[in-house]
This record gives structure tokens, sequence and C-alpha cells, in this order.
């Protein structure tokens, strides 16, 4: 076996090309801190893209896994396990559900939401009943159906024909649904409480809220796509905590486990019973591993004081950034909730988020993009508050270099 060393480069020459990875490969973390193959040091306020929620190499975790591994590893689902009843279990007692269905990905949980719509619909209403309204600028996952689903059509291209029977909306304009809502032919609306590819934008409350009266007046479910939102992110379990405004149907993912793979899909014991034996399953959905794992975070971020110190991170870390903004001249506001932050370019920087993310790597920040305009955050929920102050002074360093 060949065992050369491993380098940056060998991506092009064993991997598909559908990723374009940065040139430095990180070996191992600690906390909100990665080091790459050469021992520098990075603080991280990617978190894997909002999935990293308590860090690197969290203890807690850590244990989760290594008390299961030795217990358990996989099942089929001819069988249950008792990791996965217990996280059912624990979901539906902090959240509005009262059935769940376990998958690996938040495409993969989105899809079971998607189908389970239209498998309802159908089972109530008959077949022309099927449509499904979501809004430009939306992601939902990589799945044909999700890919359709999700706004954003670049995301879509040379993948033609797309499922039909869906339709794009404006997001937080309740008119846009207004005009394409139907009683006879709507079977769903899904949407994210903050879109997170599209930019990190929140939902108006207002919005929300008329979404979910648009949905009961036409006996059409409404669907929550919380899978960058969900799990402890916006300083809430979920956000549909924060807005009031309680689903259908909704999917959890990223942040669920922590780094381990696991994804949900939450709903009520009457949109469940659509589903039937053999109408929809999962190989690795509700592996004991990953449902060992989710349930040590979900007991963790439930706590009160941890959703506490969410909304404090984050206010420090907004006012921050926005510190940065003003004095350089390149953030014209700070969006999000929690620790799901855009920090929005002005006129002067639009399309050059990908600049600021290549400089704040250079000096030991790792930081996202969303929508191109667009400079994401989305730490660990647990960081520490020198880890945030270090990574602010990392991130103006990174700035001046840019606009000096």
């Amino acid at each position: 076996m060949n065992r050369d060393p491993v380098t940056r480069e060998l991506f092009n020459d064993v991997m598909v090309p559908n990723y374009a990875p940065g040139a430095m490969i990180p070996v191992r973390g600690e906390g909100s801190r990665l080091w790459d193959q050469n021992d520098r040091e990075y603080v991280d306020f990617a978190g894997g893209i909002a999935v990293n929620s308590l860090g690197h190499a969290h203890p807690g975790l850590i244990g989760a896994l290594h008390e299961q591994a030795e217990k358990l590893w996989h099942v089929s689902n001819v069988l249950t396990n008792e990791p996965a009843l217990r996280l059912a279990r624990s979901l539906k007692e902090l959240t509005f559900a009262e059935r769940v269905f376990f998958a690996n990905s938040g495409a993969e949980a989105n899809e079971a939401a998607f189908k389970l719509a239209r498998r309802h619909s159908w089972l109530k209403h008959g077949p022309e009943k099927h449509e499904i309204i979501a809004f430009t600028n939306s992601f939902h996952g990589r799945t044909l159906f999700t890919v359709s689903v999700g706004g954003q059509p670049k995301y879509l291209e040379g993948f033609e024909p797309a499922p039909g029977g869906i339709h794009h909306a404006t997001y937080n304009d309740l008119d846009s649904v207004r005009a394409l809502i139907s009683k006879e032919k709507t079977c769903a609306v899904v949407v994210e409480p903050i879109q997170g590819e599209g930019g990190v934008l929140p939902a108006d409350p207002e919005f929300l809220k008329g979404l979910r009266s648009l949905c009961n007046d036409h006996d059409a479910l409404l669907v929550f796509d919380e899978v960058q939102s969900g799990a402890g992110r916006t300083g809430y379990l979920y956000a549909y905590q924060h807005y009031g405004v309680t689903p259908d149907i909704l999917t959890s993912a990223k942040g669920l486990g922590g780094g381990f793979p696991v994804a949900a899909m939450l709903t009520t014991d009457a949109v469940a019973q659509s589903f039937g034996v053999g109408t929809h399953g999962s190989t690795y959905g509700g592996n004991p591993l990953a449902c060992a794992v989710a349930q040590k975070v979900i007991d963790t971020i439930s706590q009160p004081d941890i959703l506490k110190g969410i909304r404090a991170r984050s206010d420090k870390l907004r006012k921050g950034m926005m510190a940065i903004g003003e004095k350089h001249r390149i953030f014209t506001h700070v969006r999000g909730e929690g620790l799901l932050l855009g920090c929005v370019l002005t006129e002067e920087w639009k399309g050059r988020a990908k600049d600021f993310v290549a400089a704040a790597q250079e000096e030991g920040l790792l930081v996202l993009v969303a929508g191109g305009d667009v400079v994401r955050l989305a730490p660990s929920l647990i960081i520490p508050e020198h880890d945030i102050e270090e990574g602010l002074e990392r991130f103006e360093k990174a700035v001046a270099t840019l606009t000096k």
C-alpha cells in the first residue's frame, strides 16, 4: 500500500472534483482550535459549517462514542436499538414533535420531509394536491428532490429535468406566497427560519406567522428546515421556539451530532401516520453510534445555562465584528441569531467574501462565506470568551491586509 505523504495535491488525483478545499489540511482539534499538518494553530469561527456544535474533541462526545462503540455499532431497521429510542424520546420531550425519523444528513432529512408532505396530502386529498412552495435563495440539500426545492438554480444546472410541482416565492414576502398557494394543489410550504447558505437572512416574525396562517387556511403542511438553525444554534434548541411558530414537520442535522453524521425529521403523530412500513427508509438512519453521540449533544445544549451562554457569546461576537466593519468600512450590518451570524459587505466589497475568508485563514482564523456577499460565522456554541477575542484580533489583522 502506498505510504507517501498525504498532501493537498493528492486531492486532485484521487477525489471527484466537486469540492475545492483550501491548501491546508487540519489534522487535530481541541475546543475552538484546529492545527494543520505543520502544527499551525487556527481559531475556528466556522465550526464545520455550523456542525461542530460543542467544538472539537469534546470529552463528553468522545466518552459517549467510546462507550457505545464497545457495545453495538449497527443493526438494520429490521430491529431497533436503545440509543435511537432514547434520542427520539428526548426530542419528543423537548419539542413539538410526537414522532421522529432518523437519517444521516440534512439532505436526507429534507428528502424524508418532502416525501412525507406529498404522501400525507396524497392519502388525504388525492394526487392533485401535491405542489410545494419554497423560496428563492433557499438551500435544502443536494439530492435531486431537495436541490429542486432549493431556490438556487445554479445547483440544479445540468441535472434537469427536475421533479415537478415546485414553485418559489420571495423570502419574507407573504404576498408572493398568497399569489402561489392553492387549497386544491398546495401540499406544503417549506422554509428556513434563517436562510443559511442564502446569506444568513432571518425570517421576519410576522412572515412566519403569516405562513402558518396560510397553511392552516389552505390545508397545507408547514415544513421548517432547521438543518443549520437548529440544535441550539440560535440560542434556542430550535429556532421555531424563538419565533413562536410551530411547524408540522421540522428537519434537523448539522449540529445535532456535533460532527458525527446524524439527522432527524420531527413531526406530529397525525402526519407521521402517512408513512407506513416500507414507504421510506435509511440504512444507517438511527445508527446506535450516531444516536449515542447526538444524545450527549442534546443533553448538553438543551441546558438553560448553555442556551443563555450562546446568546451572550452572540452579542460579543456581533459587536466585535461590527466594530471592525465600521472601522474599516467593510460591513453594512451583522445579521442572524445566536451563533449563526452574517456580516454583510458594503457595496465596495460586494462579491469579495471569499477574499476575507482567505485573508483570515492566513492570519490563523477560519470563517465562512454565505451568498457571496456575506462573511458567515458559526463557531462552537461553547466557544470560550478568550477565543472570541483572539479570533476578532486575527480577523482585524486579515481585514487590514485587504484594506491597506
